[in-house]
């Protein structure tokens, strides 16, 4: 593994002077001294409610909020995403896992033929800080998502902005999940659209970004991802995990995005729906290929 050097780090213009160290920290902390980030996601508790924790193919033990957290603590991971609350109910067990606070949410049920969506902030930067300190948990960063496309994209656009200056302002990493939806878009995994949402997340300051996999003519392509990737400029891409596919075809594709520059992977149930020890283990697949730059052949002998 190649590892970034603080000095290669470009701290946003943001970030105060006497910040600067701390985010540099932080930084090398969530990406391992690599610049690449390992998302290990578990904010679906909201949006998918229950259907990604229990059911047909699901590990019994999914059902139960906990097994995210032992998951993230004895797995090699750059960060576990996840809300404030439940980091309130569970971080005084697992102060070791590097977090980072989703700060906006919504569920499935309002469908997009009823309404646009929309994912409004639950707390405040000044509310992490002050659970990071006197709790003494290792908050290293915060996540925001923006529905491009929705006629509400402005009050979120807004948000996203004042989220992130606040959030560089306290040395914290800020990652935008970036997805164009609503009634206005027809297709949401264009690549020359989800091109445009990496461009406005570079726009409002995003250290990265996360956005759907582009599909043209329904076929993945190094084109649509080069695309996507040069729009972000020096905000990093990474691609969302998607519905749960085998782990080898799982593996396979993410190695593909990051030959093609993806600078990391954002996994959720692709993950958690696995019993603790098969978790741990896919984990450290993604890892490998993620933060080590591993060979795909080498990964996929344990599979």
């Amino acid at each position: 593994m190649n590892k970034i050097k603080r000095n290669k780090i470009i701290i946003p213009l943001d970030v105060p002077s006497t910040k600067r160290k701390e985010y540099q920290n932080n930084y090398l902390k969530i990406t391992h001294n690599s610049g690449r980030l390992m998302l290990f996601a578990g904010d679906q508790k909201i949006e998918h409610l229950n259907d990604d924790f229990y059911g047909k193919g699901i590990d019994d033990s999914d059902a139960d909020p906990e097994h995210l957290f032992k998951i993230a603590s004895q797995s090699k991971i750059g960060v576990f995403a996840t809300q404030l609350g439940l980091i309130s109910r569970y971080g005084m067990d697992y102060k070791n896992i590097p977090y980072l606070i989703k700060l906006n949410g919504k569920t499935n049920l309002v469908k997009k033929n009823q309404d646009d969506p929309v994912s409004k902030q639950f707390v405040e930067i000044e509310d992490i800080i002050f659970l990071k300190k006197h709790n003494r948990l290792n908050i290293l960063g915060v996540g925001y998502t923006i529905y491009l496309g929705s006629e509400y994209e402005a009050e979120m656009l807004v948000e996203a902005a004042k989220i992130i200056h606040d959030a560089h302002q306290e040395a914290l990493v800020v990652v935008l999940w970036v997805y164009p939806r609503g009634k206005a878009i027809k297709v949401e995994k264009d690549a020359h659209l989800i091109a445009g949402a990496t461009g406005v997340a570079s726009c409002l300051g995003a250290d990265f970004v996360k956005v759907i996999y582009p599909d043209l003519k329904g076929k993945p392509s190094h084109q649509a991802i080069k695309e996507v990737i040069q729009s972000a400029g020096r905000t990093k891409v990474i691609f969302s995990g998607g519905k749960s596919v085998s782990s080898k075809e799982f593996l396979k594709r993410l190695n593909y995005q990051l030959e093609f520059g993806a600078m990391g992977s954002a996994t959720g149930r692709n993950i958690h729906q696995k019993e603790l020890k098969e978790a741990i283990k896919f984990c450290k697949a993604i890892y490998d290929l993620v933060v080590e730059r591993k060979e795909i052949k080498q990964v996929l002998k344990k599979f």
